[in-house]
C-alpha cells in the first residue's frame, strides 16, 4: 500500500531543513554567533537562499515590531531589503538575534510560520526556543516604551 504524504509529513520535513541549515552555519560560522557572523551569513547563499540587505528604517514595521523582511522584486531571487528599527542600529549584540528570526522568511517565503523561525533562530544562536523567544519579546517590548 502506498503512503500519501500529509501536510503534517511537510510540516516536519520544513522543520527537519530549517534545523539542518542552521546547524549548517554554525558549523561553519561557530557556535557564538555574532555579529560579524550573522553578517558573513547573509552573504553565504548555502545558508541564506536569496540576498539580503539591510536598512535601518522604521517605515513598514508595525508597532512593537522589530524588522521586517520585504521583497525587492516579483520573484525571490531579486532579493530582500530586511528593515530594521533604527533603536537597533547602535546595540549590534542584539542584530544577531532580530536577523536570524528573519532568515526563515527569506528562505522559505510565506510557508514558514512564526514558530520555524523561532527554531531556526534558537538553533543557529545555541538557545531553547522558549529562550530565543523571550529575549525577541524583550527587544520588542523596549522598543514599544
Amino acid at each position: 500500500m502506498e503512503r500519501r504524504l500529509t501536510e503534517a509529513d511537510g510540516r516536519i520535513a520544513l522543520r527537519d531543513h530549517i534545523v539542518g541549515r542552521a546547524m549548517q552555519a554554525r558549523l561553519r560560522y561557530g557556535l557564538y554567533i555574532d555579529t560579524e557572523a550573522i553578517m558573513r551569513i547573509l552573504d553565504d547563499r548555502q545558508v541564506t537562499r536569496y540576498p539580503c540587505g539591510l536598512r535601518y528604517d522604521a517605515a513598514g514595521l508595525e508597532p512593537g515590531e522589530f524588522a521586517h523582511a520585504q521583497p525587492l522584486g516579483d520573484r525571490p531571487a531579486d532579493g530582500y531589503c530586511l528593515f530594521i528599527h533604527p533603536a537597533l542600529e547602535q546595540q549590534a549584540d542584539l542584530l544577531p538575534l532580530v536577523i536570524a528570526y528573519h532568515l526563515v522568511t527569506i528562505n522559505y517565503g510565506e510557508i514558514a510560520t512564526s514558530d520555524e523561525a523561532e527554531l531556526f533562530g534558537a538553533t543557529l544562536l545555541g538557545l531553547e526556543v522558549e529562550e530565543y523567544y523571550e529575549a525577541l519579546c524583550e527587544i520588542a517590548d523596549h522598543l514599544s516604551q
